[in-house]
């Protein structure tokens, strides 16, 4: 009783190991130790336990039973600590499965984001603008980031205070837009500060675009196929 016990607990801290990786991933060091010696040190702890696990069962019960345990625990500890090293890709892996399901969820690998083309031809974005999640298209004719009443209401501007100044051309012809500037504008991984904007007035636009003054800011940017491929600076 006492020796399972002992190996309950230290199943239940191996966990709690692995939970703290996860959470810390990003973090240069954890309790002094740093985040791949820690890692070693939780893998290196999971292979003890689960020899352990194995080991206890070889005396209580049948040897087929015991090497059955053997295999099923260091099955366990392998996969456990092949999910933990490549994590990363699992997720670029899961993002890209996603993106080619749902077009406009951009596929992140480093820094570079991948758009699927929609259904309609255009090149659909989710981003993030001041926090709020905002449909957006792709518009390589547009000078700016144009933002619909809409959009703008749900960034925060104040859209009572602004001053629609700026001459534009749209495709229901000629209006005017206000001047903005955008706090942050997040593409996937890609993330820019301080970008200049327009707020198109109400009933002029549909959709928000996303224009030259995002695009211009990236590193480089280019349309293969059906997709689109940006490029953030590291």
């Amino acid at each position: 009783m006492g020796h399972r016990r002992l190996f309950w607990g230290l199943l239940i801290g191996l966990a709690l190991g692995f939970l703290i990786l996860v959470a810390h991933h990003d973090q240069q060091a954890i309790a002094g130790l740093a985040i791949d010696d820690f890692s070693a040190l939780v893998i290196k702890v999971s292979l003890l336990v689960f020899l352990g696990g194995a080991v206890i069962a070889l005396f209580r019960h049948r040897l087929s039973a015991a090497l059955e345990a053997l295999m099923f625990w260091m099955l366990i500890a392998l996969v456990l600590a092949a999910g933990y090293t490549y994590r990363h890709d699992l997720q670029a892996v899961a993002d890209r499965v996603m993106a080619e399901i749902a077009p406009g969820r951009p596929a992140v690998r480093g820094h570079t984001v991948e758009v699927v083309r929609g259904r309609t031809g255009e090149f659909q974005i989710t981003a993030h603008v001041n926090g709020a999640r905002i449909t957006t298209v792709l518009d390589t004719g547009a000078s700016a980031i144009v933002l619909t009443q809409e959009a703008a209401r749900a960034v925060g501007l104040p859209l009572e205070v602004l001053n629609y100044s700026v001459q534009v051309e749209t495709a229901n012809g000629r209006t005017r837009a206000a001047p903005v500037t955008l706090d942050r504008v997040a593409v996937g991984s890609i993330v820019e500060r301080a970008v200049p904007a327009l707020v198109a007035q109400p009933g002029q636009l549909k959709i928000t675009l996303l224009g030259m003054s995002f695009l211009n800011r990236l590193e480089s940017w280019e349309v293969r196929g059906d997709k689109l491929v940006l490029r953030g600076y590291p």
